[in-house]
């Protein structure tokens, strides 16, 4: 499913025009965004976490040269699936 498939979805789904879902998916997706870019978490229950891990420097190695070459240290967006969602997919 493609974002305007989902967009498409949400309108079914609620009883709203395609306009009016598209602004409640980019609520969501700026909501989140802004969220997690200011330190903190979004917790949907049953659905799942939204939160920033941190990736400690590490070494890597250039694959077409063999060099290695430090890898800095970095911040990552992940999701962990609630109950719900991981019984529903299983």
């Amino acid at each position: 499913m493609n974002k305007s498939e989902l967009i498409e979805h949400i309108a079914q789904s609620a009883g709203i025009n395609k306009t009016q879902a598209t602004a409640a998916l980019q609520a969501f997706e700026t909501g989140v965004i802004d969220t997690l870019a200011n330190g903190g978490t979004v917790e949907l229950k049953g659905f799942g976490t939204f939160k920033i891990t941190e990736r400690a420097e590490r070494n890597g190695r250039n694959p077409q040269t063999g060099e290695t070459l430090v890898i800095p240290a970095s911040k990552a967006p992940t999701f962990k699936a609630g109950s719900k969602f991981k019984e529903a997919v299983n």
